[in-house]
């Protein structure tokens, strides 16, 4: 049985046990046992559910505590549906005030992702999502950068379960180096092109990747 040897105050060990499917859909998460579990009392585990709740991987129901979402096809479709609005829209955003250093920032964060090349993918996703903090951290809408941020942390723990197809791999690469020139043009409309395809081609893979999984099993 899972089990966190100190205490936690927020929903990380929760969140990564529902995405890794240590917990299953649909399965009770009692307050009690969680909190014995992770070695907390009881209230930052309710907290904890709480926020679960608010990012989708809970479902609260009355006389019957909090259950887990399914990680399947609708959860991350959802996710990818807003991420396609709300990306585009903080990438023309930053097209408008990128300077050269951010620049020379993200072309080396893009250089040190393609000598990687996808080998370590946990080393590959914390360059992407620092070439996108290059992008988006300066934001005058935390709102919507926070929801961006949960939302990239959670797809990334989902994909990080499935490999990357060299197809993927290449239209990856592709739409970086297509968004390097766009922001270097300061061409915005183009840059948020880009985003969207990036994002619709990322949620597409997952969910081909699931449906080849639930097809073997």
């Amino acid at each position: 049985m899972w089990r966190h040897s100190r205490c936690h105050r927020n929903n990380q060990p929760i969140r990564d046990d529902i995405i890794q499917g240590r917990f299953v859909a649909n399965e009770r998460l009692k307050v009690s046992e969680l909190a014995e579990w992770m070695g907390t009392t009881t209230n930052p585990v309710r907290e904890a559910l709480q926020q679960l709740r608010g990012e989708g991987f809970v479902v609260m129901m009355p006389n019957r505590g909090a259950r887990v979402r399914a990680i399947d096809e609708t959860f991350v479709r959802d996710i990818f549906e807003i991420e396609v609005l709300i990306e585009p829209a903080l990438t023309r955003w930053f097209v408008g005030l990128a300077t050269k250093a951010d620049l020379n920032a993200l072309e080396d964060l893009q250089a040190r992702m393609e000598d990687l090349n996808f080998a370590d993918p946990h080393a590959d996703s914390k360059l992407d999502m620092a070439f996108y903090q290059v992008m988006y951290d300066r934001h005058y809408n935390r709102h919507a950068v926070d929801l961006w941020w949960r939302h990239r942390e959670i797809l990334s723990a989902i994909s990080r379960q499935f490999p990357t197809s060299l197809i993927r791999q290449t239209s990856v690469i592709n739409e970086h180096r297509g968004l390097l020139k766009c922001i270097e043009s300061q061409d915005a409309d183009g840059a948020a092109a880009i985003i969207a395809q990036h994002v619709e081609g990322s949620g597409r893979h997952i969910i081909e990747q699931m449906r080849l999984i639930k097809r073997r099993t």
